[in-house]
């Protein structure tokens, strides 16, 4: 059974980011993402990181496509 949950650490590997980076995606909302436990650790559903990644690529697709590179060369 895949996992439901993952930790910060694991969100970092996924992303090649480092756990602070992870942990401000998080913090500012960008990545939704609950706290458990007494000590409120921060999971991250792995359905909810998918999501994510899909709309990095739609923002990335959409920035590139209206700034394209060389755009107003002659070549």
């Amino acid at each position: 059974m895949a996992q439901r949950f993952l930790q910060l650490t694991e969100v970092s590997e996924v992303l090649n980011i480092s756990a602070a980076q992870a942990y401000a995606l998080v913090r500012s909302g960008e990545l939704p993402a609950i706290k458990v436990g007494g000590r409120g650790q921060w999971r991250v559903e792995a359905t909810e990181l998918e999501l994510y990644i899909q709309r990095m690529y739609a923002e990335t697709k959409s920035f590139v496509e209206s700034h394209p590179f060389g755009a107003g060369s002659d070549d």
